[in-house]
């Protein structure tokens, strides 16, 4: 959801990958610290402010290529949180305490009358929840709001938005900000949600496979959800497949392999559009 905003103001944000890493980390140094969830997404929503301002500084204000920063923010992420792993927590590959407080979960009484629905929706880290309402937000603010609309305009034409008198910087550094915020939110999900603890590389290529959905959908945040979930479903995928003796790197292949030839897909049929 994050990278909708980035996406439409026109800001290449390969970023995200670190983003997640970096929220993923910080989520569980504040859970930890303080044995609170809320402070745990408090830690990480700031570390994704910081990580953006980082961003938007060399990207928006030093004019560097937004690839390069992309590159160099997700380096530092990967690097940095094995370092603060190490020296914070004193442990090498993963992070695991008693003291760290997961993300609460969502029970809904009108699914537990519902046998399967309640099995496949239910009890879920809130989060979840929020996510799917948020992408039906994003639908209205991106496409309904003057918000939307200008966000929209800086990104197709930044010389119109700024002869009415709007900052296209400020449009992407608002993007940028959202994206890292959002993003970092995403890593929290990761590393107290879907398990409870911290490991090296824990986003595991993520921030690339969100990229991908969101160049793949154009941006619609509606579409970016159901994309997601397909990639979900095929991720749980490969755990069902590792109990039929399969090699494990098989099965872990298969959400990233899917990816790409949808995105292969894809790409055909826009090739085949342009020629006819």
């Amino acid at each position: 959801m994050g990278g909708t905003f980035t996406y439409y103001a026109n800001v290449f944000n390969i970023a995200m990958e670190g983003m997640m890493l970096i929220g993923a980390f910080f989520g569980v140094l504040g859970s930890y610290l303080f044995q609170s969830w809320a402070m745990g997404m408090l830690f990480a929503v700031i570390s994704g402010a910081v990580v953006a301002l980082i961003f938007s500084a060399f990207a928006l204000s030093l004019k560097t290529d937004e690839f390069l920063t992309g590159i160099g923010i997700n380096m530092l992420a990967l690097g940095g949180t094995t370092y603060l792993l190490r020296n914070i927590f004193d442990v090498k590959g993963a992070f695991i305490s008693p003291k760290i407080e997961s993300l609460p979960t969502w029970d809904i009484p009108i699914l537990n009358q519902i046998p399967i629905l309640s099995q496949i929706l239910n009890n879920h880290p809130f989060i979840v929840y929020i996510t799917i309402l948020l992408a039906l937000l994003l639908e209205v603010i991106i496409f309904h709001t003057k918000f939307g609309l200008r966000l929209r305009a800086t990104g197709e034409d930044p010389e119109t938005t700024r002869s009415l008198g709007i900052s296209p910087n400020k449009m992407k550094f608002t993007s940028i900000l959202l994206s890292g915020i959002l993003s970092s939110m995403a890593g929290t999900y990761l590393s107290l949600g879907y398990v409870t603890l911290f490991s090296e590389n824990m986003s595991n290529g993520r921030g690339w496979i969100s990229l991908a959905i969101i160049i793949l959908v154009k941006g619609r945040p509606l579409g970016i959800l159901l994309m997601s979930l397909l990639f979900g479903f095929f991720e749980s995928v490969t755990f069902t497949l590792q109990n039929f003796n399969i090699p494990p790197q098989i099965t872990s292949m298969l959400p990233y392999v899917i990816t790409l030839v949808v995105l292969f897909l894809y790409s055909s049929n826009k090739r085949e559009e342009k020629n006819e």
